[in-house]
């Protein structure tokens, strides 16, 4: 009698989407208990758009492992960093970390590859559970209960990682000339600091942050799925860039019914040479969603318990929720009490993730390269190991700017653009 192998699980090396043979993926066609190697070959990344063949075996790293992948580092790390220990640069070897999403924790995993006794402290606003925050926009569809998005609690990961989690802690400056970092729980010295906070949701001067939900974060997705629960409601998202043709189709596949509106005639306007508005409009003809385009908000109230917003063309709208999808921008105060060259975001270098500033970097959805953002997942891991290099010692990474696959997860018609 043959024994059949056990599932696996394998990470996509472009994003860090974990693909488990036992789950398959539904959206993309694949039944529980599909092998990678059965996978066809035309199948994508669900999160980034890269094919199975960027996919490799995964096992979360204990930190035995991660001592033994850092060979030789520590000692050029513990001889790098002690002189500066020495010149009172703060605490001697120690690196903070300002962000418990996914850049914060791959900066610490990074590290963490490089140096198994190096000091890290992760400063988190939130509880710092991970989770993979493309999801937040398909949960829905895949039926997936909030508390399952959560794949290692900030707890479990600080144990793993063996670091000092600060969580439910809000950084509030940076002192450079003491290389301290002050937050709501006191002042952290560090060697290095690194910042991957992120960026938050822009919120137009008409909509009162009362009124509506920005889907940036977990918690607040967790709270809107609780709002939801138990009724098919009339939602009113204003954005139809990406999160918000991605939100209003996993929506409407959950029951709800939605009307999109946007300032453009169209879906997805930024990738309009491809056509993806007109595909997407066409996936949704099925679907309980109505786009309205080329209107402009004028007000927004709440009105006997509903939402109301009119534009400047007269047009009135209501529902039971709205969200705004509004677009992105980094916060500016760590920035600004640091002396951070700025240029629409955390100014660093192309190539080490460098800021102004001597002993701090960033990276992540708060950084611009020559002024660009590039707030997607792929470009992450990347960065984090270009940062761990620079602050470990031993052989350089540089990063680099690549041309970015997008994908669009409405999963009625999936889309991957440029």
């Amino acid at each position: 009698m043959t024994v059949p192998l056990p599932f696996q699980q394998y990470i996509c090396e472009a994003c860090g989407y974990v693909y488990d043979e036992a789950l398959g993926d539904a959206d993309g066609g694949l039944p529980p208990g599909t092998r990678l190697a059965d996978i066809p070959d035309d199948w994508v990344c669900p999160l980034c758009g890269v094919s199975k063949h960027d996919f490799v075996p995964y096992v979360a790293p204990c930190l035995d492992q991660l001592r033994q992948q850092a060979g030789q580092v520590t000692l050029v790390r513990s001889r790098k960093v002690g002189r500066a220990g020495r010149a009172g640069q703060g605490a001697e070897g120690s690196v903070v970390i300002v962000g418990g999403g996914s850049a914060g924790w791959q900066m610490a995993e990074a590290l963490r590859a490089r140096d198994s006794e190096l000091p890290i402290t992760l400063v988190s606003a939130c509880a710092g559970d991970r989770y993979d925050k493309p999801l937040l926009s398909v949960a829905l569809a895949r039926g997936l209960p909030p508390g399952q998005l959560v794949k290692e609690s900030g707890a479990q990961a600080a144990s793993r990682l063996r670091l000092n989690l600060m969580a439910h802690t809000h950084a509030v400056r940076v002192c450079p000339a003491t290389r301290q970092l002050r937050t709501t729980r006191g002042a952290v010295p560090y060697s290095h600091l690194v910042l991957a906070h992120g960026a938050e949701p822009v919120l137009p001067d008409m909509l009162a942050a009362s009124l509506c939900w920005r889907i940036n974060h977990l918690a607040v997705y967790q709270k809107l799925r609780a709002a939801l629960d138990g009724a098919s409601h009339e939602l009113l998202i204003v954005g139809a860039g990406l999160i918000g043709s991605e939100l209003a189709n996993d929506l409407a596949l959950g029951g709800h019914r939605v009307t999109l509106l946007d300032t453009q005639t169209e879906p997805l306007a930024r990738w309009q040479s491809e056509q993806a508005g007109q595909k997407v409009l066409q996936a949704w003809q099925g679907l309980p969603i109505r786009f309205v385009g080329d209107v402009q908000l004028a007000a927004a109230e709440r009105v006997q318990g509903r939402i109301r917003v009119s534009t400047r063309c007269g047009q009135v709208f209501e529902a039971d929720q709205l969200i705004a999808a509004t677009g992105l921008h980094t916060p500016s105060r760590l920035a600004r009490t640091a002396g951070l060259s700025w240029d629409q975001g955390i100014a660093v270098e192309a190539q080490t993730l460098r800021t102004s500033q001597a002993g701090i970097y960033a990276l992540g959805d708060c950084i611009t390269v020559e002024g660009q953002a590039s707030r997607y997942i792929e470009p992450i891991a990347r960065q984090a190991k270009t940062i761990a290099a620079q602050i470990c010692g031993g052989e350089p990474q540089p990063y680099q700017v690549r041309p970015m696959a997008v994908r669009v997860k409405t999963t009625s018609m999936p889309l991957t653009l440029h």
